[in-house]
């Protein structure tokens, strides 16, 4: 049975969860914004406690490695590494957009054909990828900026459940009779199964080469307070 502690710091939410066997033990989370960097240590040994546990007597730390935020990707990679280094314990690892893909809520879309999970990255570009309704991705993971005919062959197909917090905002245009939506954020709950896959298979990560995924290159940006 493996111990695996969960790391979720991709988006607005923060989560930490202690799973056990793919089931989850002991779970945080908080949805306050840009509180990864002050919270995820904090919530880390909360979870422990909760368990009983100290890092010694997991098996592993697991990070969601994006695309997502730049400056929460890099603070759940850091903290896991940390950890790992620390307790000389593996890294695993699972694709945000996989994450949300197994967030689906039944009866959200009547059988849906496919799950679109979406990743906020402003303005209408997401972070997105086509999954089947098992979770299995389809297509590589892409930055996509959504139009009225984004995804035309899969809402042609059938029912498409979109979800993810870049999914509510492109309801005004995807408006296929076809299209649902759900909100949802990528949890570390749901990671439990993800991980446990990923600890079976062995799919460990290289300590001291692993980066987050972030997909597009972080663009700093100087306040226009600073201009005057």
């Amino acid at each position: 049975m493996a111990r695996i502690l969960l790391l979720e710091t991709s988006t607005a939410t923060l989560s930490v969860a202690l799973s056990a066997d793919g089931k989850v033990v002991a779970e945080r989370i908080c949805t306050e914004p840009r509180q990864q960097a002050s919270l995820a240590a904090p919530l880390v040994k909360e979870v422990l406690d909760e368990a009983g546990l100290s890092m010694a007597g997991c098996d592993a730390v697991c990070v969601s490695k994006g695309p997502g935020s730049y400056t929460g990707l890099r603070v759940g990679v850091s903290t896991a590494k940390g950890l790992c280094f620390g307790a000389g314990l593996p890294l695993l690892s699972v694709g945000t957009l996989e994450v949300l893909a197994h967030s689906v809520i039944p009866g959200q879309a009547k059988d849906p054909q496919y799950i679109i999970p979406m990743i906020d990255a402003r303005r209408m570009e997401v972070y997105t990828a086509v999954f089947s309704p098992e979770g299995k991705q389809l297509t590589e993971v892409e930055a996509k900026v959504v139009g009225p005919d984004s995804f035309a062959a899969e809402l042609l197909e059938g029912p498409v459940l979109f979800i993810g917090d870049g999914a509510l905002k492109c309801r005004e245009v995807l408006t296929s009779p076809n299209a649902f939506f759900q909100k949802a954020d990528p949890l570390a709950g749901v990671m439990a199964p993800l991980a446990e896959a990923a600890w079976q298979e062995k799919r460990f990560e290289d300590l001291a080469y692993f980066e987050p995924f972030y997909l597009k290159d972080f663009i700093a940006t100087v306040s226009r307070k600073n201009l005057f």
